[in-house]
Order: structure tokens, then sequence, then C-alpha cells
């Protein structure tokens, strides 16, 4: 069991021309099902050839037609992800995965609102994210396959660099995980850390989670107070930024404190009063989940 993707998912990629969208959709291929789970590619002027056996076509429409994907992974620049995104959501797929950096944050905004004025369900993972993976089944993403185990432990985060960090250490205390979940870091973006709560908390092979997140914003915050209310398995949590400087963007575009808000101490505050066992070490993260086990 899992979330969002399994081996039997398939998956096409946005952007497959290009060096990024070339290298990740081998690496991606090479790891467990992949070699059957990618079938398509989409670039406007490059449709009806190849690489490496996987056809491209001219819409993700035409793809989703041709082969039944379900899921889109998006390496296009980030001139044109946005549109390219959208391009997917009309499409009615289940799940858009945008790795792209960079976006500017007012074609996030425009594409936020054309999925809700469409009343859109297919959901949104990034963008500026390491993506998706369920251990032993499939990796959507640029997250390094070989650290992952399978298991019963749910990861999500808001930073890549955390994300391959706390997968390494539940790896190396013997605890797999069900699927790892990079959320993105930009301040305009899909799924909250409370969504994907959402998801491990309804799935029967997943025990536990280690959410990670970093100053700014309040997603952190209300995904605790919905943990305190609604969550059956335990959360484990630690935030990045304790000693960040207000004002000041520290690496990602939503990391950032203004107003006295979006503080790692506040956000830590309110996570260990909802009930999530919270460290203060990134080095104690996989041994802190396995002492609430």
């Amino acid at each position: 069991m899992s979330i969002l993707i399994n081996k039997n998912t398939r998956v096409i990629t946005q952007g497959i021309t290009g060096k990024t969208g070339q290298f990740h959709t081998q690496t991606s291929r090479g790891y467990a099902n992949g070699q059957s789970c990618y079938v398509a590619g989409v670039n406007p002027k490059k449709a009806g050839q190849e690489f490496e056996g996987i056809p491209i076509y001219g819409t993700v429409m035409e793809a989703k037609l041709e082969t039944e994907a379900t899921v889109s992974v998006v390496y296009v620049p980030p001139a044109g992800a946005a549109a390219a995104i959208l391009e997917a959501v009309k499409a009615k797929l289940d799940l858009v995965i945008c790795i792209t950096e960079g976006i500017p944050v007012k074609d996030m905004i425009e594409l936020r609102h054309n999925m809700r004025s469409m009343n859109s369900r297919t959901l949104l993972l990034g963008p500026n994210c390491p993506g998706v993976i369920t251990p032993d089944e499939l990796k959507i993403g640029i997250m390094p396959g070989h650290i992952h185990r399978k298991g019963r432990i749910g990861v999500v985060s808001r930073s890549g660099t955390l994300t391959y960090e706390a997968v390494g250490q539940l790896t190396e205390l013997g605890l797999g995980q069900s699927t790892a979940v990079g959320i993105g870091g930009d301040p305009v973006n899909g799924l909250k850390h409370i969504d994907v709560l959402k998801l491990f908390n309804e799935d029967p092979e997943t025990d536990a989670v280690v959410m990670i997140g970093e100053i700014g914003g309040t997603d952190e915050e209300v995904a605790a107070v919905w943990v305190k209310e609604h969550m059956t398995k335990p959360v484990v949590g630690f935030i990045a930024g304790v000693t960040a400087p207000a004002g000041k963007r520290m690496g990602h575009a939503g990391a950032i404190i203004s107003g006295g808000q979006g503080t790692a101490n506040e956000k830590l505050k309110i996570m260990d009063a909802s009930g999530i066992a919270v460290t203060r070490d990134p080095s104690k993260m996989g041994s802190l989940l396995k002492s609430v086990l």
C-alpha cells in the first residue's frame, strides 16, 4: 500500500527532451518498476519522436489517451512550467508533480485561480519539490532511490535535502518508508502538509509519520491543529530555521519570517502542544520516530 503513486502508475514526462527531463527520466526508469511506468513524453515541437523508446506526443491529452497515463512530472523551464501544469490539469490527470524551481509567483497565483475556477480534482505536488517515491515500486522526481527502503513510515517535507536526511536515518535504523513526499518550499504550491497527513492517516500500511517543515507561512501550524484533532498515528516533527533572522529569505521562496509569524520556535511550540513529538536536532529525526512506535 502507498499514497499517491504505486508500481502500476503510468507516468508522462513533460519536458522530456531537455537535459534535466532526460536525466531524471532515465534514473527514475532505472528504479524498481520505472521501466514499465514511464510511458510517454510531451513536447509540442517533437511529437512523433522517441526518447529511449518512450514515445513523445504533442500534448498531454494525446499522451493520456494513447497510454492511459494518470500522472505527469514537469521538468519544463520556469517561464513555461505553470502553463505545462495547467495543460495537465485540463487533461484531468490524477496528479501533477512539478520539479521546476523558480516559477514566478504571479504565474502560480494565476494557476491556482484557474484550478479553483475549473473545480479541478487534479492534485498538484510542488513546484520546486523533489517529488514522491514509494520504495521498491516507483520514484517520480529527483530523490536518490538507493537510500530508500520499503516499510511503514510516511515522510512529508518542505525541504528536499531534509527529506533525504530523514529517509537515510530511518533506513539506517531498519525503518522503511511507505511513501516519502516532498511538497516543495514555494509560497504558492499544491499539496500541503495537512493534505499528505490525511492520506497517510487513511493508509492502512503507514504506522507513523515524520513531518518536516521550515520557517515561513503557517502550513505547519494548520497541520498540527489537524493532527491534534484527527490523526490516529504518531507524528514526529522538525522545523528548519531556528536561527534564521526575520525578514531575510532563506533558500526557499517561502522560507521567510514576517511580522513575527512563521518562526521556527512558534511552529515547534504549536506542534508540541498538538501532540507531535518534536526535535530541534535534525540528526535525531529517525531515533525520535523510533521512540514513539
